[in-house]
């Protein structure tokens, strides 16, 4: 039902700029990663959306895992990223400052930073409010030197 004109008060629910010093670190955290997000449900009343910031340790890598039915879309600012993904993580790519990546639903994959001496920096943006995180339980090809993410949420496999 949509609301009659002049109905809605657009100076608090309109537009939300959100300061790139202001972003929230008090969410789910990897070892050698370091997230802070800028839209999700509490800090805009985002209903569909999550995007906020990662960087990625030098020479950091993921456990292997999917995000459920979330599609995610990453964007490189800085750094060299590298992506394995597939039933073994048998196929990879990399992506450079500028480049997108796209992550379907269930794609079971593994986020590495390229560079063993350079901080990895992106925005990540993912089609729901809900931190979907799948660990897996395959070999991954790079082996990971951090751990599963594990949270209040999301527990040890």
């Amino acid at each position: 039902m949509s609301e009659p004109p002049g109905s809605v008060d657009w100076k608090t629910n309109g537009v939300k700029v959100i300061p790139g010093d202001h972003l929230d670190v008090d969410t789910a955290q990897t070892p050698g990663m370091d997230r802070a997000a800028a839209i999700n449900l509490a800090r805009v009343g985002a209903q569909k959306l999550w995007a906020g910031t990662v960087t990625i340790h030098p020479n950091a890598k993921t456990g292997a895992h999917h995000h459920g039915a979330l599609e995610s879309v990453i964007y490189v600012v800085r750094g060299r990223a590298r992506m394995r993904w597939g039933e073994k993580l048998e196929y990879t790519a990399e992506a450079g400052p500028g480049d997108f990546i796209f992550v379907p639903p269930y794609v079971p994959h593994q986020e590495i930073n390229a560079a063993p001496d350079q901080s990895l920096e992106c925005v990540v943006i993912r089609s729901d409010n809900e931190a979907v995180v799948v660990n897996l339980d395959i070999e991954s090809v790079e082996r990971p030197e951090t751990v599963p993410w594990v949270d209040p949420i999301h527990k040890h496999p």
